[in-house]
């Protein structure tokens, strides 16, 4: 008895541990953004010897007469149409590959899988000539309507194993109340999907919030720049670095992040589990 209390409290010791030196670096920015950008790398403990605002108020300010407020509506901007492009294609094609019939469904199910295999970095090339082709460089097209072709295959597939995890009674019920493929998406499959679609709303959030590499290549307008390109323009290659502000924005810009995640947890996790065990 004593000897399992004793492991125990060792697996906690070991736990809280682990989790003190992952959240270090978090801890570490959050301090140095109230600290003199000259004191940052000189005081590297986590109590500051004199704390300051000035980085938070430069960091806000922005630059080249764009403020950081302007880089927040723009990333809500493209995450809210990203988020909505992937509800609305994956949740129909995951309807069409998990209840209707049609021809070669099995072969088209098997390709949209194979695409998750692709390396992104695959495409990039054909994909920038191609939408450089129409126009829509420095713009956020090239972000946001693929979301609406159902380009995400993992959303597609997560929603099918849920719908196939429904019963076929339900199918069967609606279509003696009359009910058509398009009634019954709507009015059934999607209420009982909640929580799949939740999961792809959170996972969406999460990935085009944070996403660089591809705003970086689509958008070179400063009045457009996201978050993820704003923050990079305190720094420079010449050595001219604002930690500070860098470091003040970067803690505002995980706040939505965190409470996203803190609110939503639930739903992520129900809707990953029920997935996963009933598909």
């Amino acid at each position: 008895m004593v000897k399992s209390k004793a492991s125990k409290y060792a697996l906690h010791v070991f736990i809280i541990a682990g989790c003190v030196i992952m959240i270090y670096p978090l801890l570490w920015m959050f301090v140095s953004s109230f600290k003199p950008t000259t004191d940052i790398f000189t005081n590297t403990s986590l109590i500051p010897q004199s704390v300051t605002w000035d980085n938070y108020r430069q960091g806000w300010a922005g630059l080249s007469g764009v403020t950081f407020g302007t880089f927040f509506l723009n990333t809500f901007l493209l995450v809210g149409l990203c988020i909505v492009g992937n509800l609305i294609s994956c949740s129909m094609a995951a309807y069409a590959f998990g209840r209707l019939r049609f021809f070669m469904k099995k072969a088209f199910f098997a390709i949209m899988l194979a695409t998750l295999m692709l390396p992104f970095h695959v495409t990039v090339i054909p994909q920038y000539i191609m939408f450089n082709t129409f126009g829509w460089v420095n713009t956020y097209l090239p972000l946001v309507l693929p979301k609406f072709l159902g380009t995400e295959a993992f959303f597609i597939f997560l929603i099918v194993q849920f719908i196939r995890s429904l019963p076929r009674e339900l199918d069967q019920a609606a279509e003696i109340d009359g009910c058509g493929p398009i009634k019954m998406y709507w009015y059934i499959m999607i209420p009982l999907t909640v929580p799949a679609l939740m999961t792809t709303s959170l996972f969406t959030f999460i990935w085009t919030w944070n996403d660089f590499f591809s705003q970086l290549l689509y958008i070179s307008n400063i009045e457009r720049f996201p978050i993820a390109l704003a923050l990079r323009m305190f720094t420079d290659s010449l050595g001219d670095n604002n930690w500070g502000a860098l470091f003040a924005m970067s803690i505002l810009s995980l706040v939505p992040v965190f409470c996203v995640f803190i609110f939503f947890q639930k739903y992520l996790i129900e809707g990953i589990s029920t997935g996963a065990l009933k598909g």
